[in-house]
């Protein structure tokens, strides 16, 4: 468990953060400040106490409570948190320094530039849990789930790897579906029942549970 009054979450922070934070920086015709910068290469000593390359990872994985768990619950495995907001990011890697966690990362990045520093073939399981939704229809664009982010998934999955998508809301769990049926090189199913998830819970699953909203499950395989 997270003792939050040893590392308390910082006050007021808005969910959201900068909207152009989302869009590749080749669609920007001006680059915020603040934007996270694009990564070619990684030293992976700098995140990883063996250096060696994640095998996991967890794409907007937020206030990081299943990154966490499932780095404890993965000691001998290395996993990467990717979140897009500075104050996430510095909170998680405060965490995971002063706790020793050496086998969890936290890169502040924005997905849609591509993960072209993690080599092919490398990857045996992405989870994408609850993205931010952008339900309006001038905001889809700011979705990170599209053709090319399902490229990037192929190329990084060895051989048997997975995908593991979750939303709250039905509209964006259709989206989901729908993206993956166009791209058609993965095998998918939806999870109704948690011993075919078997995965640690989220924040925003906690909070699903306690208010009794319904959630959706999907795995996809290469």
């Amino acid at each position: 468990m997270i003792d939050y009054n040893k590392y308390p979450l910082p006050a007021r922070k808005r969910h959201h953060t900068n909207s152009s934070y989302y869009i590749p920086i080749k669609d920007l015709k001006v680059i915020p400040a603040g934007y996270p910068k694009v990564i070619d290469n990684i030293d992976w000593r700098d995140y990883f106490l063996n250096g060696v390359s994640p095998s996991k990872l967890d794409i907007g994985c937020g206030r990081g409570l299943f990154l966490l768990t499932l780095a404890d619950k993965n000691k001998d495995t290395n996993i990467l948190g990717i979140e897009v907001r500075q104050w996430c990011c510095d909170w998680l890697d405060n965490y995971i320094k002063n706790e020793n966690i050496d086998n969890c990362g936290i890169l502040r990045y924005c997905i849609s530039n591509g993960l072209s520093f993690i080599n092919d073939g490398t990857i045996s399981d992405i989870f994408y849990l609850f993205p931010d939704p952008w339900v309006k229809t001038k905001h889809n664009k700011r979705r990170a789930f599209n053709l090319d982010f399902l490229l990037e998934v192929y190329r990084l999955l060895s051989p048997g790897g997975k995908l593991y998508l979750a939303s709250d809301l039905i509209e964006v769990h259709q989206y989901h579906k729908d993206i993956l049926s166009m791209f058609n090189k993965l095998t998918y199913s939806e999870i109704i029942s948690y011993k075919d998830w078997n995965l640690p819970f989220t924040n925003k699953e906690l909070f699903c549970k306690r208010e009794n909203i319904q959630y959706y499950r999907i795995i996809a395989v290469k």
